[in-house]
């Protein structure tokens, strides 16, 4: 059985600030990710396409210049996704959990979505990350719901 370590200090945001780490926060505690960034039309086109494996504790954030309608899909996507939507302060709106890999059918995320984070498939409710938690990133800057600290 592998074991998930996530900081559950509720008085805290040690997070740091850095563009490879990317915190959430909710009434579980705080979980810490090693992040890519997607915010090119380019890398979010690509994805996670094609990636036979992601450690644990690790995912890839898009951003996108404005809120907005998104949909996703698993095409050429070869593991099993959590994907949180996120609004402009990083406040999760929506989850979508275990997205199969591989499967071409949109995924939407909502209307107002500005940030997506991908995470390994089963990961948010191993955690008991929820809508309405947040998560902390320096591309979120002065409107995220809880700062770096």
């Amino acid at each position: 059985m592998t074991t998930i370590a996530f900081c559950a200090a509720a008085g805290t945001a040690a997070a740091q600030c850095t563009d490879d780490r990317l915190t959430v926060k909710g009434d579980f505690g705080q979980a810490r990710f090693q992040v890519s960034v997607a915010d090119t039309p380019q890398e979010r086109s690509q994805g996670l396409m094609n990636v036979a494996d992601m450690p644990l504790m690790q995912g890839m954030l898009f951003a996108y210049d404005n809120e907005q309608p998104v949909a996703f899909w698993m095409h050429n996507t070869l593991i099993p996704l959590d994907m949180l939507f996120a609004d402009e302060t990083g406040t999760i709106t929506h989850i979508h959990d275990n997205a199969i890999p591989m499967d071409r059918t949109p995924i939407p995320g909502g209307d107002e979505v500005k940030f997506v984070l991908e995470i390994n498939g089963g990961l948010a409710a191993r955690l008991g990350i929820a809508e309405g938690d947040a998560f902390q990133h320096p591309i979120i800057g002065n409107l995220a719901v809880f700062s770096c600290g």
